[in-house]
């Protein structure tokens, strides 16, 4: 599944795909309970965001120099992305919040936040850091200030530095603060810690009765779950979300992965995201239903899908979102290789995190360049980042070089990792 923080998969998982390889593999997901939340023809978030757009765009042209207006019409776009995935609603969000620092001189801190969570939703997390380390010597609210900060300096790679920040607001009895503690434990490769925190924080969402905090924690629950092979409960948590809100597309997007990848079941996995996709907008949708098609030899339609994406990124709306798509495009399709490589740098000199280096050195290794892709590897990302599809990465290029006595250990990793690399890999791994 695509996701900004997939966790390592345990070794423990080893024995569960032994077992799963040596028997058919019992059914989880059953379609009466998910069927009702595919053909919902109702909306509450969108309609609210309709009517919150018409009633604070009549108030702002009425009222030209209240300001404050211009934050109600960017949180009004923001809800509109998150449902329909559509590019257009987050700029016009960002536009309405860099109009409301100007008029403020860029000297609010909650203004600044705002703009930076903006920033942080299109991935331009540099220019986030600039605008939540303004917000900081401001001094107002700085326990919020340092959460944000955390998560861009996370996202950047500057790992002591964020966790410097966690270490500033820690409170076991915080939801933001467990939340946090979650997402670093995982990225640190300790698995059940994170689920161990997200289970706390889950705890006190459902306490606080807050739907957009239990919806939150269900779907990264339900992430975490999947990740540590326990697939009846991330399809229950799924579950779970769209009883919350049944247009949750992630939620949605995460069944259709369970049926695809544990239940090795391609044609309802389509059915579910087509679903989606009549609806919601995201271009990495386009690039899932393709892998699937492409695994069922649905050459047609995977070529349809990659048509889509491909016309989504001719808009510049998107910046660098997609950067590690496309240049994982240009891998596989063997072509504009020279190009991959220049977008990969991009994404490090943007973001100089180990997964960004994975991306640059699987880019010079498809390239031919062993030698270079090792030195990145060994330098920038062994022992940094336990994602599975960067171990792949790893074990390849060793693999190339002729480390064999290093592919190994990362090859038994990735067979405990099949279920979140899914079913095309296996071939692959297997022949490490």
């Amino acid at each position: 599944m695509n996701s900004l923080y997939n966790p390592i998969k345990l070794l423990l998982l080893a024995v569960l795909v032994v077992s799963c390889n040596s028997k058919t593999k019992p059914q989880i997901t059953h379609a009466d309970d998910y069927n009702v939340y595919l053909f919902t023809t109702s909306n509450d978030v969108f309609d609210r965001a309709q009517k919150n757009e018409a009633f604070w765009t009549k108030k702002l042209e009425k009222n030209t120099n209240q300001y404050p207006y211009l934050a109600q019409l960017a949180n009004t776009y923001t809800n509109f992305f998150s449902t329909t995935g559509t590019i257009e609603y987050l700029k016009k969000a960002e536009s309405c919040l860099v109009q409301l620092n100007t008029v403020t001189n860029y000297n609010k801190p909650a203004y600044l936040k705002r703009l930076a969570y903006n920033f942080i939703s299109q991935h331009r997390f540099q220019d986030a850091l600039k605008l939540l380390t303004k917000a900081e010597l401001l001094g107002e609210d700085l326990q919020e200030t340092r959460k944000m900060l955390f998560d861009v300096h996370l996202e950047l790679g500057n790992d002591d530095l964020a966790h410097v920040y966690l270490n500033t607001f820690e409170n076991f009895s915080d939801f933001d603060y467990l939340i946090r503690l979650s997402k670093w434990s995982d990225h640190k490769g300790n698995l059940s810690a994170a689920i161990k925190y997200m289970e706390k924080a889950m705890h006190i969402a459902e306490a606080s009765n807050l739907n957009t905090l239990k919806l939150w924690s269900y779907t990264n629950i339900a992430d975490f779950y999947g990740h540590a092979g326990e697939i009846e409960k991330s399809y229950q948590f799924y579950l779970k979300a769209l009883e919350l809100n049944p247009n949750e597309a992630y939620a949605k997007k995460g069944i259709a992965w369970i049926v695809y990848s544990h239940e090795n079941n391609p044609e309802e996995a389509l059915r579910i995201l087509n679903s989606v996709t009549s609806s919601y907008f995201a271009p990495d949708y386009y690039l899932l239903k393709a892998e699937i098609a492409q695994y069922i030899e649905k050459e047609e339609f995977a070529t349809q899908q990659l048509s889509l994406y491909d016309t989504a990124m001719q808009n510049k709306a998107y910046g660098d979102m997609y950067n590690t798509h496309n240049v994982l495009l240009y891998i596989d399709s063997h072509s504009n290789l020279d190009k991959a490589i220049a977008l990969a740098q991009k994404e490090v000199d943007n973001r100089p995190t180990p997964q960004s280096y994975d991306l640059l050195a699987w880019t010079y290794f498809k390239n031919g360049n062993v030698t270079e892709a090792l030195r990145i590897i060994e330098t920038h990302v062994v022992n940094k980042t336990f994602e599975p599809d960067t171990l792949y990465h790893i074990a390849e290029i060793y693999k190339a070089a002729g480390k064999t006595s290093e592919v190994k250990p990362l090859k038994d990793e990735l067979l405990a990792s099949i279920y979140e690399l899914g079913p095309t890999m296996k071939t692959k791994i297997n022949q490490l």
